[in-house]
């Protein structure tokens, strides 16, 4: 990624926090790389370079300001339009990407070559995958060690570290201190106590209205919304856990796992903050989408919705198979009756409350006589279908090419272009998702009670890229058009 060193050396002087996940600044008197925002004498001209993100500053030999603390920013460099294919590998390697197989394996995945792969990373970001998913685990490190009272090898593993030695070493080249010093004289929890973990987000932040949402959908023995909090079972490492999520003050939520600490533990911090789109930079998005009128209509505030995302890809086609042809509360009752027929009961000391079993893995479905929970013949064969493809692996609900994943997907008896869509809108995460179909965007786009046809609405939408999905929750919401 080329940036403008004078513009941004503007935003530094002004000390500009709207800059901020744009880029970062190194100091090459200090060693140190900050935010735009940081309190920090302003350095000259001649001493700073600018950066697309913290891996790459790290790579150029600069460790993270004490004072503004970089590492702590929500967000990657997706923000700011990187090349689609490095978006998602930035969403792979949060999920652990790289931990089998290499960079081989991460360009496998996202269905390109190695060298083109390395070649993205290098002009958008100015580093290499590697170097991304170093960065991320020491600073998750940090946080674990700030945070909670985990031991220096619960702390390594958790963070992804092969081992104690590989751990040290990176810990004291990026921040140049022991580990055991970050601590602090912090207070100790014990493991029993489970670890909580504050999720930083960009402001403005809707609790209410995605708590709402998922509170309408919350699959019976699975997830539960009480008072403030979202709470759901989760398998972490093949081990049955719980997790919460509440807010935390300004700019946070707070994450609380019951599960022991273990190398599954960063991926489900990225999963959390990939469920909740805590990386969203939604006045950008909301910024861009003004330039449709219609939109400017239907958008509130300065800020685009974000788009939740069902924890688990496989869960949310489920339920996507589910909810055709039938209301948002028949889609969740069908959705319960799943798991009390073919889901894992708790072990008695991790479940709580109402949530009390994992929801049923691919394996689970395809073998279940799914029938039997009130859904048409030809449903239960979509989903018996789908259940079966991504159990065999003919189907990957991964960081694919979105248009070759909706080809894949429509390909299975029973699933058409809007499911297909909705998956990897709600359960991809995919921003620029769009399903053209949907009666509610049609309507929405009408004249004179007229309905745009599909290609219609494709072409209208064009200009929304790339977050078509935040647009077509914003028509849906607003209720334009009826």
């Amino acid at each position: 990624m080329v940036l403008d060193t004078d513009t941004c050396y503007r935003a530094l002087e002004a000390r500009d926090r709207r800059f901020e996940g744009q880029f970062f600044v190194g100091v090459r008197s200090t060693g140190v790389y900050c935010r735009p925002g940081c309190p920090a004498p302003m350095p000259k001209r001649r001493n700073v370079s600018f950066f697309a993100c913290a891996a790459a500053a790290e790579s150029a030999g600069y460790r993270p300001c004490l004072r503004c603390r970089p590492d702590a920013l929500p967000g990657s460099p997706a923000w700011n339009g990187t090349h689609a294919t490095v978006a998602r590998a930035l969403r792979l390697i949060e999920a652990g990407g790289l931990d089998e197989g290499g960079v081989e394996s991460l360009a496998e995945r996202l269905g390109v070559g190695t060298r083109h792969l390395r070649r993205l990373f290098h002009e958008q970001l100015g580093t290499s995958p590697v170097a991304v998913a170093r960065t991320r685990r020491a600073h998750f490190a940090r946080k674990l060690i700030e945070e909670t009272g985990l031991s220096m090898t619960d702390v390594a593993a958790s963070a992804g570290f092969g081992s104690l030695r590989s751990f040290n070493t990176t810990m004291r080249a990026t921040f140049q201190r022991r580990p055991s010093d970050l601590r602090d004289g912090r207070t100790a929890r014990g493991r029993d106590a489970g670890v909580r973990l504050r999720l930083p987000f960009r402001e403005p932040f809707d609790w209410d209205g995605i708590l709402g949402y998922l509170r309408d959908r919350a699959t019976a023995g699975v997830e539960s919304v009480d008072g403030d909090a979202y709470r759901r079972s989760v398998s972490i490492d093949g081990r049955p856990g719980l997790l919460a999520v509440r807010p935390a003050g300004a700019g946070h939520l707070e994450l609380r796992l019951t599960a022991l600490p273990s190398p599954g533990l960063m991926a489900t911090a990225a999963k959390v903050s990939r469920m909740f789109q805590l990386d969203a930079d939604t006045r950008r998005i909301a910024a861009h989408l003004r330039s449709d009128a219609l939109l400017r209509r239907a958008l509130r505030g300065e800020a685009a919705p974000r788009v939740p995302v069902g924890w688990d890809p496989f869960e949310l086609a489920v339920r996507a198979v589910l909810g055709q042809q039938v209301s948002v509360k028949g889609a969740t009752t069908l959705a319960g009756r799943l798991v009390a027929a073919c889901g894992t009961p708790l072990p008695e000391d991790v479940s709580e409350g109402s949530v009390t079993h994992l929801f049923p893995s691919p394996a689970d479905v395809a073998e279940a006589r799914v029938e039997r929970i009130g859904i048409p013949g030809a449903r239960a064969e979509a989903l018996r279908g789908l259940a079966v493809a991504v159990r065999d692996g003919r189907i990957r609900l991964d960081g694919r090419d979105p248009d070759a994943f909706v080809e894949e997907l429509t390909a299975l008896p029973g699933i058409g272009d809007w499911t297909a869509q909705y998956v990897a809108m709600r359960g991809l995460g995919e921003p620029d998702a769009f399903p053209a179909g949907d009666l509610g965007v049609r309507r929405a786009l009408a004249r004179d009670g007229r309905l745009p046809s599909v290609a219609d609405v494709r072409r209208r939408a064009e200009a929304w890229r790339p977050w078509r999905a935040h647009a077509a929750v914003a028509l849906w919401r607003s209720g334009i058009g009826g």
